[in-house]
């Protein structure tokens, strides 16, 4: 009996009350038909979470930051090689519980359109396109490459125009143009349903008036018809139970599982779906629309090899041998390293070498383990501090003398604290200070101040940030090594962007939440042993003034693509130790039309002494753009190695459809004209070049 037959088969002698329940993400056994009992809940947003000890991986908008795609899905594929040997364990204990499974609600694409959204750290960025090519990435290396024989499955989330506040997301409505939903939000959802994600999560919120785990807009009209999406759909967490509690779209529960069920929705994590059994009696739901979600679910299972027996099958044979190896722990390290950005670095002031030096280690993120980990974490063997890592860097090096202070707190001001060598009435006072000094200052952000709602118990907002400066209490501390002469590196830890006087320091280093071993990679940079070489995947605004309303979710003036204003930093941007030079760009075509395709080729030399990646990044501006259209839309990238002193070309090519303008109807157009290639190493605004990206090339192309 084939795989479909048997699902039929099964379904048939199930009674109602049967095949409700396995529409809950707590799915009881049904021995008499040999279903085993399963929780659908587990989580690998960058490592296995909450299922004991994994390795843990650089936070997902570190990843986005490496700009290499090849490295995200070995990241995944060893994610999900550690959560099939954890499940294969588990089912030997008996543990079928939360967490040990095998249905991961990963990757999170919405995009991070607001820094002051808590759970943007979970994103990989702003860039519809970027995170289109990492999150694909992630789902092949989550899932395998045999589509019937997963090895686990990924689930888009949050399906669809979800990115904060916390607070108001059980409750608001999106309201967006069809241009900005075709072109920002919905792309990266479209990519992962091409690329056989098995699962779409719905968001809390409603878009366009309808509850997103209850839209046939979303649900039914784009996922299911326009884009032909064979998976299953999850509600997120109580979802459902928001449609009468909050949105007020349904006057009972029975009502809101009769929606969400109708409209797509198949599996509800909650517990709404168990009055489905009084839908059916009231007529609100059918037999067609229960059996068709589990016939969806029980698909997914058996590609799961759910119904093999224990120790069979694909990878019934990964075993607890694999679990935070040392193999895992290096992959982690070098997306730790890739992943790194320097933003900042007068007159060359780092990497530090062996030179006598008093060094200082101030900061409340230098000791700090929150500072490596973000959200959804597992937890690792071991761990590695940023102050731990310098520290081992430095045991060897005996003409540097190094210490450490905390000096302020990560949470609030300390005035009446021992900030240094000594405090008399809030004052700092330094002892014998030489301008051979270096302070290392390790502040910024960490999972306490920024996540989801209820878990960042020192955010000022249900897990968002009031505001994306640096907190005032860090930067007076700055302003005290500053005004005592000592020379600054200042290392940011955080998943979103900081607004920051960088004229009170004189290097940069953007850390994220790099990982177990995210101590050692920061050393790594810190010293030259690794050259740094990750890229924004953000924006940086100069300061929460810039942004626009935080509840407003049109795109005019947010991310690169619609920002006027000078940013602080902008989007992939990333220097390095060596500097790079953009020598020429070639076409293989001077026009384009409907179907047809253009190969970018791009010279870069390294014109320092340190060999080094370069990120080659290929923006498109329509000539004449309307005043709604992108300033200039990623559309292509590669990392490149490049010797000192040597040159590579970095070719790209570029579908027709890289060159599509989304109209007000929210439909792709290919409009006749010219067209202008950017060949660049951060979006070309003004400020890139201020701050030392390279200078782009470009080239025409005319769109036939």
């Amino acid at each position: 009996m084939d795989r479909e037959s048997k699902i039929k088969n099964l379904i048939s002698q199930m009674s109602l009350e049967e095949k409700v329940s396995q529409l809950l993400y707590t799915s009881p056994a049904i021995e008499r038909l040999g279903i085993p009992e399963y929780n659908w809940w587990n989580e690998c947003l960058h490592g296995v979470a909450r299922a004991g000890v994994a390795t843990v991986f650089p936070q997902a908008i570190a990843m986005a930051a490496t700009f290499n795609v090849e490295l995200i899905q070995q990241v995944a594929d060893a994610i999900s090689t550690e959560a099939r040997a954890k499940h294969n364990e588990a089912i030997k204990q008996g543990n079928r519980r939360q967490y040990w499974g095998l249905t991961f609600w990963t990757p999170n694409i919405n995009i991070f359109r607001d820094p002051r959204w808590g759970r943007g750290q979970e994103t990989y960025g702003e860039d519809p396109y970027l995170t289109s090519k990492i999150g694909c990435a992630f789902v092949r290396g989550l899932q395998g490459n045999d589509p019937e024989n997963l090895k686990t499955a990924a689930c888009a989330k949050h399906y669809a125009v979800h990115s904060g506040p916390e607070k108001d997301r059980h409750s608001f409505n999106a309201t967006v143009t069809r241009k900005d939903l075709h072109e920002t939000y919905l792309p990266a959802f479209k990519a992962l349903v091409e690329e056989g994600v098995e699962s779409v999560m719905g968001a809390y919120n409603r878009t366009l008036d309808e509850p997103c785990c209850g839209s046939f807009f979303l649900l039914k009209e784009i996922l299911r018809e326009k884009w032909g999406f064979k998976g299953h759909v999850v509600s997120d967490c109580w979802a459902i139970q928001d449609f009468h509690l909050h949105h007020k779209v349904t006057k009972s529960p029975e009502e809101s599982a009769a929606l969400a069920l109708k409209a797509g929705c198949d599996l509800n994590c909650g517990c709404t779906y168990p009055m489905l059994t009084v839908s059916y009696k009231q007529g609100l739901v059918n037999d067609e629309h229960i059996n068709t979600a589990l016939e969806r679910l029980l698909r997914t299972r058996f590609k799961l090899g759910m119904f093999d027996p224990p120790g069979k099958g694909k990878y019934g044979k990964l075993d607890r041998k694999i679990i935070n190896c040392d193999k895992h722990k290096k992959l982690a390290l070098k997306t730790a390293h890739e992943s790194i950005v320097l933003l900042k670095n007068d007159n060359n002031l780092l990497p530090l070498d062996e030179r006598p030096i008093k060094l200082d280690v101030v900061g409340p993120a230098a000791a700090n383990p929150q500072v490596l980990f973000g959200n959804y974490f597992g937890i690792a063997a071991n761990f590695v501090t940023i102050l731990e890592g310098i520290a081992q860097k430095a045991k060897n090096m005996y003409g540097i003398n190094f210490e450490y202070r905390q000096g302020c707190l990560m949470y609030s001001d300390n005035s009446k604290g021992v900030l240094f060598a000594g405090n008399q009435g809030g004052t700092v006072q330094f002892f014998e200070l030489k301008t051979d000094e270096v302070s290392i200052a390790v502040m910024g952000l960490d999972g306490a101040i920024e996540g989801e709602e209820g878990d960042a118990i020192a955010s000022d907002s249900n897990g968002d940030r009031n505001a994306i400066e640096l907190p005032q209490w860090q930067i007076n501390y700055l302003k005290s090594i500053r005004a005592n002469g000592k020379r600054i590196i200042l290392v940011l830890t955080g998943g979103s962007p900081i607004a920051f006087p960088d004229d009170l320091v004189d290097a940069v280093i953007f850390a994220w939440y790099p990982g177990e071993l995210g101590g050692q990679s920061v050393a790594d940079i810190i010293f030259g042993d690794v050259v740094p070489s990750g890229k924004l995947p953000v924006t940086f605004p100069v300061s929460t003034a810039q942004l626009p309303p935080f509840d407003d979710y049109s795109m005019k003036g947010r991310t690169y693509r619609y920002m006027t204003e000078k940013p602080l930093y902008p989007f992939g941007f990333g220097l390095s130790y060596t500097t790079f030079k953009f020598d020429d760009i070639a076409l293989s075509v001077n026009s384009i039309s409907a179907g047809g395709k253009v190969k970018i080729s791009v010279s870069v030399s390294n014109t320092g002494k340190r060999a080094a990646d370069e990120v080659v990044q290929i923006y498109i501006t329509r000539d004449g753009r309307k005043e709604d259209e992108p300033l200039s839309s990623l559309r292509g990238f590669c990392r490149v190695s490049i010797p000192a002193g040597k040159s590579k070309k970095a070719e790209i090519e570029l579908p027709s459809s890289a060159f599509e303008t989304i109209n007000e109807k929210g439909e792709s157009v290919l409009l006749p004209g010219s067209y202008t290639i950017i060949a660049a190493d951060a979006a070309p605004v003004p400020v890139s070049l201020e701050k030392g990206a390279a200078a782009p090339v470009t080239a025409k192309i005319t769109v036939s």
